[in-house]
């Protein structure tokens, strides 16, 4: 948001300098970005004087060019080289001198005034047209003045440049009450204690009731208030010099005196308005309404849009009785109805309309305007009367023109205040310094937040509509700490926290595209595949299937007819795609949703696939590619289990029928992953002969796993000690076998169980021999060699029991 120094002080006396301004004004919540100082010409004219033309010769070299002298005042005359076919001896001019930096009309290149000769000639200036200066866009000649001001007077001084200063706030979506000058000066207020001075509307008299209006809101819902009058005889002009000059400080185009003053108005108070041409209104009528689904409309950027039946539009009485739309109320105005040079009456509109209304309209047609950017924010109901006098008599100074109507104030239900129970007990705690309790007062009747029902404890505070965002009691205290000032509140030896908000609930698209991006991190592709798949390609695996397939009643084809079961297939024909197309090494993954009717339910869950398949790394000098194994698969579904902080998994065997080896991981009895090596016949399925390694997530149920908080456990401060077996058992005994009976066996001491080598040869037939890790720790007390001795000696038992181990010595 941009607010125009010199306006601001025109609101409050302000005797600091714009950065200290800027650093009031961030210190209370309203971060200052920037603060540029405003020239009404760029540059200034610094170097450029008003001179006269004492002589002028045709050049000798050039038909086009003439010599001429120019007093500049003091010392001798220049001789400038000059183009323009208007020059003439005795003319007052505009000149340049020479290290003079102009900024012309329409170009980005600031132009640096040297001496230099032109066609054998010496020029040590330029007498200058319009848009050489950027004072204008005439470049039909020089410009020549009508001034009796003496040779060298500099040209800042005719041409009355002033400066000002922008300062750029980064307004935060809460404070909607500082969406204006007024609003700015409003903290100024409270910071300095200072008065505002608010233009007076005591002048305000209705002239004639020559052009009366009659308005008809019809949904107070979403207009609660609607105020506006009439003005005719005046002349739609091109605005005076300081609106125009205001304006641009703050980065608006000037259109014409009337929508000027809106704008004005707008930026001065945050009361958006809106100006009609009262001869375009048909019936002289406006009706606040929604008009049928469709409808079209021309906006003022001239694009034809199609209504929604939730739209609140300004309409006309139409020529068949019904409402025709002239603006989408709060947002933007309508092609025909607008003010144009030829206007002599206008309808004059001021309203407060609700925030949610007109926030759904202005996303629906993406249209983010000057009045949106307030009205979806929430602004004063009490101000638009004040603001329609205001502007109207503006009006009246600048283009003329009489009242020609009583005002029209529809307003059936004010606005109450929003009242907040305090205890001076949670203001002392929130901002962890006692104030007294005349100073909270002061501040807040500063901030227009008046008390009432005070008692030793506490009170009520009124605050007034236009703060939305001041509506609990943490609110109000933040409102009383930020005026106070934040940097005031010492620190304890001792530092706490405190808050008044629950934890945030777990984010599932944060969650997914945390794994989303660990996955590309290691080298993945995302695809995004289609929920429509072919029937046969489920039959193979129909045992393994719950369910069966939710069938497409008006299917386009057979290969599109039924929703997927599985991701297996549709992540096969990338896999296909690809391979035809010599893309052989792919890491692929998809989050996606498969389908299931089970008896008379239909069942959607959310799945992540993840497809390896050709050589796991690109050939290279150092290192020899290889193709991708069940371990490489492995590594990744354990970092994306990591990522989502699950542990503590089962294992058992995958089914046989999908997997030609694989491992599901469960979490309380239920599966998470299933993992390995498709069968190959469910790849030749789709001609792809590599084999292809895919692993299958529950990522519904790892979403209700997940725990955002972090657990901290005390770091142990006993060692821990590691003991070694070597165990060969039947060959068909998993390692996963012998570490859950590990834990069964000891669940006090062991910390980890890990198999660091796995043997099998001729000598062991049908056995296998495992080289296991086991880690030991006691967070109480130092292991003895005793207490170590004996717990190894239960697991080799546990062993030989269960498996007819042979613990190899």
């Amino acid at each position: 948001m941009k607010i125009s120094y010199k306006w601001l002080k025109e609101l409050i006396e302000i005797t600091e300098s714009p950065e200290e301004i800027g650093k009031i004004l961030t210190a209370t919540g309203l971060e200052v970005e920037g603060i540029e100082e405003i020239e009404s010409i760029k540059g200034g004219l610094q170097g450029v004087v008003i001179g006269e033309v004492l002589t002028r010769e045709k050049h000798p070299e050039a038909d086009r060019l003439s010599l001429t002298t120019v007093d500049v005042g003091g010392g001798n005359p220049l001789s400038i080289v000059c183009g323009a076919a208007n020059v003439a001896a005795g003319q007052k001019v505009v000149v340049a001198t020479v290290g003079a930096t102009l900024y012309p009309t329409g170009s980005e290149q600031p132009l640096v005034l040297k001496k230099s000769k032109i066609r054998g000639a010496l020029s040590e200036g330029m007498i200058c047209a319009e848009d050489e200066l950027g004072v204008g866009t005439s470049h039909d000649g020089i410009l020549v003045l009508d001034t009796d001001l003496p040779n060298g007077t500099p040209a800042s001084e005719y041409f009355g440049i002033s400066s000002d200063y922008l300062i750029e706030i980064g307004l935060t979506p809460n404070r909607a009450d500082a969406a204006s000058h007024y609003g700015v000066a409003r903290d100024l207020k409270a910071y300095f204690n200072r008065e505002i001075k608010l233009a007076s509307v005591d002048a305000f008299a209705v002239n004639n009731e020559n052009l009366p209006f009659e308005v008809e809101v019809r949904n107070s819902e979403a207009a609660p208030r609607y105020t506006g009058l009439t003005i005719s005889g005046l002349k739609v002009a091109e605005s005076p010099d300081w609106l125009k000059q205001r304006l641009a400080t703050i980065g608006i185009r000037s259109i014409n005196n009337i929508v000027d003053i809106t704008n004005y108005v707008c930026h001065e108070l945050g009361q958006p308005m809106h100006a009609f041409d009262a001869d375009k209104v048909i019936g002289n009528k406006v009706i606040v309404t929604m008009v049928p689904a469709g409808t079209t409309f021309v906006t003022l950027d001239g694009v034809e849009r199609k209504l929604s039946d939730s739209d609140l539009m300004i309409c006309n009485s139409g020529t068949n009785g019904n409402p025709e739309p002239m603006c989408i109320a709060g947002v933007f105005g309508g092609q025909t109805s607008g003010v144009t040079n030829e206007t002599t009456s206008i309808f004059l509109e001021s309203a407060y309309f609700s925030p949610i209304w007109v926030r759904k309209t202005a996303q629906r047609y993406a249209l983010k305007t000057d009045s949106s950017f307030r009205f979806e924010r929430g602004t004063d109901p009490n101000m638009p009367l004040y603001a329609l006098k205001r502007a109207a008599l503006l009006i009246q100074q600048i283009a003329g023109g009489t009242v020609s109507s009583n005002i029209t104030d529809i307003y059936p239900e004010p606005v109450a205040d929003f009242q907040v129970k305090m205890t001076y007990r949670n203001i002392d705690r929130l901002i962890g310094k006692s104030l007294d309790k005349t100073l909270i007062g002061n501040i807040l009747n500063g901030l227009d937040i008046q008390i009432q029902n005070q008692t030793e404890s506490g009170f009520t505070a009124i605050v007034p509509p236009y703060r939305v965002d001041v509506q609990r009691e943490a609110d109000v205290i933040e409102e009383i700490l930020r005026i106070y000032g934040f940097g005031q509140v010492e620190l304890s030896e001792a530092l706490s926290s405190d808050y008044l908000s629950d934890f945030p609930v777990n984010d599932p698209e944060k969650l997914k595209l945390r794994v989303a991006e660990l996955l590309v991190a290691n080298g993945f592709n995302e695809m995004i595949n289609n929920s429509l798949t072919k029937p046969d390609y489920h039959v193979a695996i129909a045992e393994s299937i719950q369910g069966n397939p939710v069938k497409i009643l008006n299917y386009l084809s057979e290969d599109l007819s039924v929703m997927r079961q599985t991701l297996i297939f549709s992540g096969l024909e990338v896999i296909a795609y690809n391979s035809n197309r010599r893309q052989k090494d792919l890491k692929l993954f998809e989050f996606g949703k498969t389908y299931n009717e089970i008896g008379e339910k239909y069942i959607e869950k959310e799945r992540l696939a993840v497809f390896l398949t050709g050589n796991i790394g690109q050939e290279s000098w150092f290192e020899k590619s290889r193709e991708v194994i069940f371990h490489d698969l492995a590594g990744f579904v354990m970092q994306v289990l990591s990522a989502l902080k699950i542990k503590d998994v089962e294992r058992t065997e995958a089914d046989a029928a999908i997997f030609k080896f694989g491992t599901t991981l469960t979490l309380n009895r239920k599966p998470v992953v299933t993992f390995g090596q498709l069968q190959a016949s469910i790849a030749k399925k789709l001609d792809i002969k590599a084999p292809v390694f895919y692993a299958d997530f529950d990522w519904d149920y790892m979403l209700k796993q997940y725990d955002a908080f972090v657990q901290y456990k005390e770091v142990a401060k006993f060692p821990e000690v590691r003991r070694d077996l070597s165990v060969v058992v039947n060959k068909k005994i998993t390692f996963e076998e012998l570490r859950q009976i590990a834990y069964k066996t000891e669940r006090q001491l062991l910390r980890a169980v890990n198999v660091f080598d796995v043997y099998e040869g001729a000598n062991l037939e049908g056995k296998k021999s495992y080289s296991v890790s086991f880690i030991l720790q006691d967070d109480q007390q130092t292991l003895t060699d005793k207490v170590i001795d004996k717990t190894m000696q239960r697991l080799i038992s546990a062993y030989e029991r269960e498996f007819e181990a042979v613990i190899r010595k």
